[in-house]
């Protein structure tokens, strides 16, 4: 009996690599890809997996977040990361390609795929039966993102990442920063926050060189436009007023600085996500800067003077579900689990983010058409812990998320005690622990 293709939207990044796990496991897929018969604002070409705005895969060095990442991919076997490294030209430690031949190469493997079918066309409304996988990216067409959101029942979906720094919790002087609540009023008898106090002068400085602050150059006319008034950027907010951030994001009202006994003239306020660990976000600090003017500018803000980041604020077109609310692990959709979501429209960020997701939905699209039960990566392991954070954090107050050690799980007590004094080797055992995981996982799949 004929096998019923798995069904693809979407060859970017995520739908090409979810096609390709497809057609590996021996079943076939249709991917749609809706360019070149229809542009985006972004892409040049139409060819699949386009890189947009970088030709960066970030970071190649052992045991760091990024590298452990693209390391599962490639034990997983991952089309987009052996294209990748024939596409490879000189960055540092960075995994850097060459954009065109990137693309190409994935564009050429898929043609030569046989289980593979490509149909240049654009979808505008989602199979009623059959397996889908959803991998649309952040310029999902009008049409395709209005049957989205019937089909999620949302009624809308996101349009603009409004995304807020991260700073990872030990790199916070806490003789300056302060835990409390406005008033007093805790949840559940525990702060909620950790706060940064300004004098009057620190202030003046901060915004002077918010001001001068270098934006990054927009990549697509959406970009350009007009700011949401309910998550304007923080520079813009400077401009409106030298006083408009301390009685917005910035406001001191109900705080007392224990130093001092006195309210602060301003106070940057930090708060600890519930699936991240050890890290806290920069509260209402998003914005348009250039990641190393962010490094630069917020490292003013006193008990943040020696800061690592782990995500830097941004503000850009997105179009992207509630994965919490709407997604399982396993990538598919709570009330119709025929239908999965890959990439950046599942709350990812970053191409690797992206490749990872579609790899994952390729390989769960397979187990639903064979009849079996999906089963979720591996918690210990990046691609695992990734699709955690995604269908697991608060969906009240989502943001998507690249990876990072805090999406990890934590080594235990005693182990994080005997390694303190060493980063290095914390992150090393937390790669460990994740390819010894991933191995199991993988064999069962082969």
């Amino acid at each position: 009996m004929a096998r019923e293709p798995i069904h693809i939207i979407g060859g970017g990044l995520a739908g090409s690599e979810a096609a390709w796990q497809v057609a590996q496991r021996g079943w076939p897929a249709v991917l749609y890809e809706m360019r070149p018969e229809r542009r985006t604002p972004a892409h040049q070409t139409g060819r699949l997996a386009e890189l947009v705005c970088s030709n960066s895969l970030k970071s190649e060095l052992e045991s760091t977040a990024p590298w452990l990442l693209k390391e599962e991919l490639r034990r997983m076997d991952s089309l987009l990361l052996q294209a990748a490294q024939k596409a490879r030209v000189p960055g540092g430690h960075a995994l850097t390609v060459d954009r065109e031949v990137f693309s190409e190469e994935v564009s050429t493997a898929i043609a030569q795929q046989p289980l593979i079918e490509l149909r240049r066309e654009e979808v505008t409304t989602i199979p009623p039966s059959g397996i889908t996988v959803i991998a649309t990216g952040p310029l999902t067409s009008d049409a395709l993102a209005q049957e989205i959101a019937r089909l999620t029942g949302t009624g809308r979906l996101y349009f603009y990442d409004s995304i807020s720094p991260i700073v990872e919790a030990d790199s916070v002087d806490r003789s300056i920063a302060f835990w409390a609540s406005r008033y007093g009023k805790s949840t559940d008898g525990t702060d909620d926050y950790l706060n940064c106090p300004f004098d009057r002068e620190q202030y003046e400085r901060f915004v002077d060189e918010l001001l001068k602050g270098e934006s990054v150059r927009a990549h697509i006319a959406e970009d350009e436009t007009p700011y949401f008034e309910a998550c304007l950027p923080i520079e813009e907010l400077a401009r409106r007023g030298r006083d408009t951030l301390r009685f917005g994001p910035m406001k001191p009202v109900g705080l007392s600085d224990p130093r001092t006994g006195r309210r602060p003239w301003a106070v940057v306020q930090l708060r600890q996500e519930n699936l991240r660990a050890e890290s806290f976000n920069l509260v209402g600090f998003q914005n348009h800067l250039k990641f190393g003017e962010q490094a630069r500018i917020l490292r003013m803000i006193p008990g943040l003077e020696r800061a690592e980041f782990l995500r830097f604020g941004q503000i850009h077109r997105n179009t992207y579900i509630n994965a919490p609310a709407l997604l399982t692990p396993t990538l598919q959709l709570r009330t119709h689990p025929h239908v999965l979501f890959a990439g950046q429209i599942s709350g990812v960020e970053g191409y690797v983010e992206a490749i990872a997701t579609g790899l994952l939905a390729g390989v769960h699209a397979v187990e639903l058409a064979m009849g079996g039960g999906t089963q979720a990566a591996p918690r210990e392991t990046a691609i695992g812990s990734l699709c955690h954070y995604i269908s697991g954090a608060d969906a009240s107050d989502y943001q998507p998320a690249n990876i990072t050690f805090d999406l990890l799980p934590q080594l235990d007590d005693a182990l994080k005690h005997e390694l303190r004094r060493d980063k290095k080797a914390r992150h090393a055992e937390v790669c460990r622990r994740a390819l010894d995981a991933l191995e199991g996982y993988r064999r069962a799949r082969v």
